[in-house]
Formats: structure tokens, sequence, C-alpha cells
């Protein structure tokens, strides 16, 4: 059975090399990174110790309510992450594998993407401060905003700050709360003319935002597929797209008026 006992050898070898394939699979490091719900934080409130969001040069207002800016927790950029984290997070519906370029810009030492990641939060609270002075007519070079969170990086408060800059000012505009009161989460980029824009992430920053009490979440309408796909018990998607259409839901929540869902 000389046929048979070449093909038998052949199989055998390729086992053998699947095997160890799946062996090298199983213990070598990949370019990929595990994610979780990660804080959320009032920018009504503090942080540290310290006002999140301060103003000076117009009146300001006491506020009741929170604005819950979300977040997403990674492993370190330079955390080893092998195929059984991958298989681990895949069936975890609080974990979530994404490629590590998705999160953290690639080519950089882990100071540098700290760096990265502190530049684009600066850039984002200036847009965002620009938005919402913007939005009330009042003059930056009149009006300053201070904004404080610690420990935080990345555009995606965007949005957040500038609502909570606004309720600090204005409120709802009638001597009421822009929140009505609520526990409301979101998150979104903002630029400076006030456009909403997608930030990724959506569903563990539900999560997240859902632990924390909100039963509100403000989504970038163009990440409603992924927010619906595993929306917790008990929170509301209200979808942006606008600083101005995000204020006019909230009033519109307020008010018990029509609200947009996704």
């Amino acid at each position: 059975m000389p046929f048979a006992t070449a093909r038998s050898r052949t199989l055998a070898v390729c086992a053998a090399l699947v095997v160890a394939l799946l062996a090298v699979a199983a213990f070598a490091p990949l370019p990929i990174s595990i994610v979780v719900p990660g804080l959320t934080a009032d920018v009504l409130g503090s942080d540290h110790g310290k006002p999140v969001i301060t103003v000076t040069g117009t009146p300001t207002r006491d506020t009741s309510g929170q604005l819950r800016m979300t977040t997403i927790a990674a492993t370190n950029p330079d955390a080893v992450v092998r195929l059984g984290d991958v298989l681990k997070a895949w069936f975890a519906t609080d974990q979530a594998a994404m490629p590590r370029d998705a999160v953290y810009p690639t080519g950089g030492s882990v100071k540098e993407i700290e760096k990265h990641n502190q530049a684009e939060m600066t850039e984002s609270q200036d847009a965002a401060t620009t938005a919402a002075l913007s939005h009330l007519g009042l003059s930056p070079s009149k009006v300053k905003v201070g904004l404080h969170l610690a420990d935080v990086g990345g555009p995606s408060a965007g949005l957040m700050f500038s609502l909570g800059i606004i309720d600090k000012i204005n409120g709802n505009g009638r001597g009421g709360d822009l929140t009505g009161g609520r526990r409301i989460a979101g998150t979104g980029t903002i630029t400076p003319d006030g456009e909403v824009g997608a930030v990724g992430g959506v569903p563990l920053k539900e999560q997240a935002a859902r632990r924390d009490g909100a039963t509100v979440f403000l989504v970038p309408k163009g990440e409603c597929s992924d927010a619906k796909a595993e929306l917790p018990k008990g929170l509301r998607l209200v979808p942006v797209t606008t600083l101005d259409g995000a204020i006019d839901a909230l009033k519109a929540l307020g008010s018990g008026g029509r609200v947009p869902s996704c």
C-alpha cells in the first residue's frame, strides 16, 4: 500500500504544519486593541475638585441634570494582545477587539501617542468653545471659556462640551435647563461651525452611559445602526448631525415635543 502510506505521511505533515501555525497564532502578539466601556464625566460638574467648565466675561447660571461625555478604555498601545484575548472579546458583550491603528495613531511611542491624543482634545475643546459661543452670539474676544478634564484624550467629547457651555450660560433660553433635569450622555466630534462627526466605539460608550445612570444618549446620526445593535435597556437614542439640532432635540425632550430617533 505504498500510495496510501505516502498519502498518510503527506496528511500527517500537513496536519503538523496546521497545528504549528495555530500554535504560533495563539501565542503571537497581534496588532489589535481590546476595548471596554470607559469613564463618563459630567461636563456640568467638577473633575478632581475643579469645575469642568468655567466661563468669564458673561453671567452664568446654576444647572441641574447632567451632560455626561463618554469614553472607551483600550489596552495600552504597547500591550501584547494574543488570539485568546481576541476570541474572548469576540464573545463578550462588554468588550470589543479593534485594529490598533483604529484606536491609536501609528508609528509613535506611548508618550508620543499620549501627546497626540491630548492635542486632539485641546483642538476639540477650542472647536467646542467656538461653536457654543457662535450659537449664543457671543464674542470669544470678550467671553473666555476654560475646559478642564484630566486623563481624557481625543476629540469625541466636543459635542458635550459645546452643550455644557451653552447650558451654563443660557440654559434652554427660557430660564430652564437644557437637560430638563435629566442625566443625558452622548458622544460626537464638533467643528467650529457646529457640525457633529462620528467617533466609533458607540456600543461600548452606551454601556458606560447607562451604567452611570443616563437615560438619553446623543449619537452622531451616521452611527445609528451601530448604536441600535446593542442598545442597553432604558437608554433612549437621539441622533444628531449639528449642534443646533442637538439643542432643538433637548428642548423638545423637555417640552414633550417631537424628538428625532434612530
